[in-house]
């Protein structure tokens, strides 16, 4: 003889075993300091070539993938001074794997005096999330996007993760 659960029960017990687990807005609102404004993929994407990208990723990360356009500043040695040739009052766009590096350097950028600094929300994971294209070393269009490390990896739904 079979028994049933209760449907009530059913939602009791999804309920419990949900607990805990973020979505991803969620974890990224727990990241950010919002010292840096965000903005959000889709409203770059037709916007992509009026702006400056920086990618303040690793060497390695970048290597593996990249916003098109976007230009390589290292978190780690990262220095206003790399960026000097940009115009204090250009639009620069900031991005890591998903914002928490890239909102620290956007600080030291306002703290520079650019004024017109913003952090792409979720980095270059929500980008790929949302089904934008990313580019390898060679210019090329590639699926692969560097996931940092496993535990980070979980929030890049899309694409093919690269340790």
């Amino acid at each position: 003889m079979k028994k049933y659960l209760p449907p009530f029960i059913l939602i009791i017990i999804s309920t419990f075993t949900s607990c805990g687990q973020k979505t991803f807005d969620e974890k990224m609102q727990s990241l950010y300091r919002n010292t840096v404004p965000l903005l959000k993929a889709d409203s770059l994407k037709p916007r992509l070539s009026e702006v400056i990208m920086l990618d303040t990723r690793s060497e390695e990360e970048y290597q593996v993938s990249h916003i098109q356009g976007a230009r390589f500043v290292d978190y780690d040695d990262f220095e206003v001074k790399q960026v000097s040739d940009i115009p204090k009052d250009q639009e620069i766009i900031v991005y890591c794997s998903v914002g928490y590096r890239s909102e620290r350097v956007g600080e030291k950028l306002q703290k520079a005096g650019y004024s017109n600094v913003k952090n792409l929300y979720g980095g270059i994971f929500g980008w790929k999330n949302e089904g934008y294209e990313v580019f390898g070393p060679k210019n090329q269009p590639t699926d692969s996007v560097h996931a940092y490390n496993r535990l980070w990896g979980k929030w890049l739904y899309k694409g093919t993760k690269v340790y």
